[in-house]
């Protein structure tokens, strides 16, 4: 029986990091799937993770796994399938490591993706991120930090990770401001800001003070601030910009949701969805065209040029309203 620990660990600090130089949000990704895996693995066959022999990953084990996610977990299919590709990724790394699971790892190949829907993103309206904004207290240094982050994500677009992993030499404020943000893939982008921005992101700089880390935002112990950390304060101000905001009551508000609030911002300024997939640092307009599909005032600016079939003149009979229940 071979032991996992030793090949877990050259997978996720070597072979990952290293050689293929994921992210650090894909890093945690993948060691979360690893540990709810292990865990699952360890109840089922009744011994502890680290007695875990690698013989006994095998496809049906997984499967299982997959099964349990979904159903007493409740994941969604593309959380599932994100659990899969780092299984996946797990066995591609071992075909020349431990060519005697070549065959394990052929099976578990073959387990197949999940189909995942087609849904609408969720966005702020203009009123809705206003509301964000005016909830921090500016008298205080935290206020003054969040406000900036809040700020800086509605008009780049900038994604959780990109934003904890930001270092003060990416920020240029004058003469002309920036800022260069590394994207997922190792793709780079630069972006110019608003004067409304700068104004934060210096207010911000006044009260941040001499810290050795090189990130631009850091937390109460001058630390990097995590992305848990951004999507707690996120949420903090979302409930208290609900009580002046009631739509606010309706959405879930994720980090995400102010890069899809910007995203939609900037189609509804141009037009078009190509300046949104550069704005976003995205390679192509296929992940793009999910705006498209959110955007009402594309589908109005359609009706608007079409014409509507012709309807026959006459009178509407009324319906009954207890004939129409007892057809239905």
């Amino acid at each position: 029986m071979t032991a996992i620990a030793p090949h877990m660990e050259s997978y996720l600090r070597d072979y990952l990091v290293k050689q293929k130089g994921a992210s650090q949000y894909t890093c945690e990704t993948y060691s979360c799937s690893f540990k709810l895996l292990f865990n699952f693995a360890s109840q089922r066959l009744k011994v502890p993770p680290s007695s875990l022999a690698l013989e006994q990953i095998d496809a049906l084990l997984v499967t299982d796994f997959l099964e349990y996610l979904e159903k007493e977990k409740g994941n969604s299919s593309s959380t599932r399938n994100t659990r899969l590709a780092a299984i996946k990724s797990f066995f591609h790394f071992l075909e020349y490591r431990l060519p005697s699971s070549l065959e394990q790892g052929r099976r578990i190949f073959a387990i197949v993706k999940k189909k995942t829907g087609s849904k609408l993103v969720h966005y702020l309206t203009r009123e809705e991120g206003q509301a964000i904004l005016d909830a921090p207290d500016v008298n205080t240094k935290i206020g003054i930090r969040d406000i900036a982050i809040i700020q800086l994500m509605l008009a780049t677009g900038i994604r959780v990770s990109e934003l904890t992993g930001l270092r003060l030499d990416e920020l240029t404020l004058a003469p002309a401001p920036a800022i260069f943000i590394r994207g997922k893939g190792r793709k780079q982008r630069s972006l110019p800001l608003w004067k409304e921005t700068v104004i934060l992101l210096r207010a911000w700089l006044a009260v941040r003070g001499e810290v050795q880390v090189p990130e631009f935002f850091i937390n109460n112990h001058n630390e990097p601030l995590s992305r848990w950390g951004i999507a707690h304060l996120l949420k903090k101000y979302t409930q208290l910009a609900s009580l002046q905001c009631v739509s606010l009551r309706r959405k879930n508000i994720s980090p995400h949701s102010l890069r899809h609030s910007c995203a939609m911002a900037v189609l509804q300024a141009t037009k078009d969805i190509r300046k949104v997939a550069l704005w976003l640092g995205h390679s192509g307009t296929q992940t793009t065209e999910v705006y498209l599909r959110t955007d009402p005032t594309e589908k109005l600016e359609a009706i608007n040029l079409m014409t509507p079939p012709n309807i026959k003149k006459g009178k509407f009979g009324m319906t009954d309203s207890l004939m129409t229940i007892l057809k239905g």
